[in-house]
């Protein structure tokens, strides 16, 4: 069985290995977060009832994403040029982890500037943002993309996409 499984997934070296699990972990995570705050505030007078319908939604969701997310690793197979399959969930995971720390991370920047979601209009405090989010988002895509072994990849990426976002000025060769 595991034979079968590292062939499939192109997996030469077993600490190759460390990427399916880990992709199978954040997939469950994300399933229960998701299914926790569907059903918050459901069931509270019954913790039996609430946790079964966690389970059972979990589950659910757990098969959607894992389904979803092999449906795009079939899509994006001529898109991206990687040369083992395992590399998608790296990929993947790179993606999930640099979102979540960037999001984490512009929220203190947000105080020291002084604006707070509670206190600042939404129409200026979004856009301030999005706008803080991106560097700090290119940064952690590179330094992830390094610490998950696809440096390169997440290097031309990120070139990319501040080329596409009217930054490429920036990455231009001098000569």
């Amino acid at each position: 069985m595991i034979t079968s499984f590292k062939k499939r997934w192109e997996i030469s070296h077993n600490w190759q290995l460390i990427y399916p699990i880990l992709g199978i972990i954040a997939a469950a995570f994300s399933a229960y977060l998701i299914a926790k705050a569907i059903l918050k505030n459901q069931f509270t007078d019954n913790r039996t009832v609430y946790y079964v319908t966690l389970l059972v939604i979990g589950i659910c969701l757990y098969y959607l994403i894992i389904g979803i997310s092999l449906w795009c690793f079939k899509k994006l197979k001529n898109k991206w040029k990687v040369d083992y399959r395992w590399e998608y969930i790296a990929i993947f995971l790179v993606f999930a982890v640099t979102g979540s720390s960037a999001g984490r991370i512009s929220d203190p920047f947000m105080e020291i500037i002084g604006l707070s979601k509670e206190t600042t209009n939404g129409w200026l405090y979004w856009p301030v943002r999005i706008l803080l989010i991106f560097p700090v988002y290119q940064v952690l895509l590179v330094l992830f993309g390094w610490i998950f072994g696809q440096y390169r990849f997440f290097l031309d990426f990120a070139i990319k996409m501040a080329s596409r976002m009217g930054f490429g000025f920036l990455f231009r060769k001098r000569q």
